[in-house]
Parts: structure tokens; C-alpha cells; sequence
């Protein structure tokens, strides 16, 4: 098992920065970090991406992994990695992309939807796959995929909130993504960082409260 996916299975959540840029997505970031979060996604279609991910990798080092997001093909996963990106999530599966990650030993957790696209992410050389979109799948769709795939982490993405977050970890989840309910730009414009912190903190203790994923075969 890399560091990367012990460090997913640890923490449990990764916090998905996309369009935040500058200052404010620094002090962002460090709010988040402070609150409990370890593990950081910049979009790589935000203004900037790979110039964060690198200041990131510097300012933050051994409080947190910072990866790139958004990574779409070969050429951003060149991009992510010159800029120090210990890994990469897509919306989509694209085992170049896998590849290249390999070779750099850069986790890869593309996004997947169906069963087929679960395994053949897998056998890729995926260690984990990003199921997305949860929230039009909903958790009842994880479970179902989940019971028959379950030596496969699956970190779900879309949907989570603090009501429901058990519910997929419940379902087979290992991790879950966070977007505009734990980066919520509406609090980063009016520098109302300390709301992020705590914001932060019940995620995690939502997180820790959970079970912890293991693999059918450690069982």
C-alpha cells in the first residue's frame, strides 16, 4: 500500500479547491488545515493551478498532501507533476493518465460511474477510483456497487454533506470529496476563515466517527 492511499484511508476526506486563487485560497487552505484537513485538491482548470500546487507543496509541507484535480489527460498530468502534485483525481478515467502516475509513483484516483470503469480503473494500476457523480448516483447506488467490488477503495465525490457523510462511509465508501460544503467561497470572499476551521473540524470528527474502510481480503 503507497503513502498516499494510507494517508486516504486515515484521513478519510479531501478537500477540492476550484476557482479559489491568490491570498484568499492560501488563507483557505490554512484554515482547512487548521481544522483537521490533510489532504488538498487543486482543479487543475483554476486560474494558476499549477503555480498553488506548488507554493502549496512548499508552505504546507508536512501538514498536508496536495494534489491536482481536474486532471483530464497526459499533458495536465506532465503539468501536476512538475509542480510537486503527490496525486492526481479526474472526472474521468483516462490510463494514460493511470500510466504516468505510475511511472512517477504518483497516485492516480480517476473518476468512474459504472462497475466496468470501477475494474478496468483497477487493473489499470489505479489504487483507489473516484465515484462520480454521487449526488445524482446517491448512496444506495454506492452500496450496491460496493458489495460486489469491495477490495477496491472507492472515495465518493458529490453530494456529501454533514448529514449524510456516515451514510457513505456506511455504503462502502473509503473516502469522500469536499467541495462548496467545506470550501465555501462565500465565507473565503468575506475572510471569514475561522467558520472554514470549524467547518473543518466537524467534517473530521464526522469522518473519524465513521468506519474505517478495509479491503475484502484484510477482513
Amino acid at each position: 500500500m503507497s503513502t498516499m492511499l494510507d494517508a486516504l484511508l486515515e484521513h478519510k476526506i479531501i478537500a477540492i479547491f476550484r476557482g479559489i486563487t491568490g491570498n484568499a485560497a492560501d488563507q483557505a487552505a490554512a484554515a482547512l488545515i487548521d481544522g483537521g484537513i490533510r489532504l488538498m485538491e487543486v482543479t487543475m482548470n483554476t486560474d494558476g493551478a499549477s503555480t498553488i500546487i506548488g507554493r502549496w507543496c512548499e508552505k504546507f509541507e508536512g501538514r498536508a498532501w496536495i494534489g491536482a484535480g481536474t486532471v483530464l489527460d497526459r499533458s495536465m498530468a506532465e503539468e501536476a507533476a512538475a509542480a510537486g502534485a503527490r496525486f492526481f483525481i479526474s472526472p474521468n478515467l483516462d490510463e494514460e493518465v493511470v500510466k504516468f502516475g505510475a511511472e512517477r509513483g504518483i497516485a492516480v484516483w480517476p473518476g468512474v460511474m459504472t462497475p466496468t470503469e470501477i475494474v478496468r480503473a483497477w487493473k489499470a494500476g489505479a489504487e483507489a477510483v473516484k465515484v462520480f457523480p454521487m449526488a445524482s448516483l446517491g448512496v444506495g447506488y454506492l452500496a450496491e456497487i460496493s458489495a460486489p467490488l469491495d477490495n477496491i477503495p472507492m472515495i465518493a465525490t458529490g453530494g456529501v454533506d454533514l448529514d449524510n457523510i456516515q451514510d457513505y462511509f456506511w455504503a462502502g465508501a473509503c473516502a469522500v470529496g469536499l467541495g462548496s460544503k467545506l470550501v465555501n467561497k462565500a465565507w473565503i470572499r468575506d475572510g471569514e476563515y475561522g467558520r472554514l476551521t470549524e467547518q473543518a473540524s466537524r467534517f473530521v470528527a464526522a469522518a473519524a466517527a465513521a468506519p474505517v474502510w478495509r479491503s475484502a481480503a484484510s477482513r
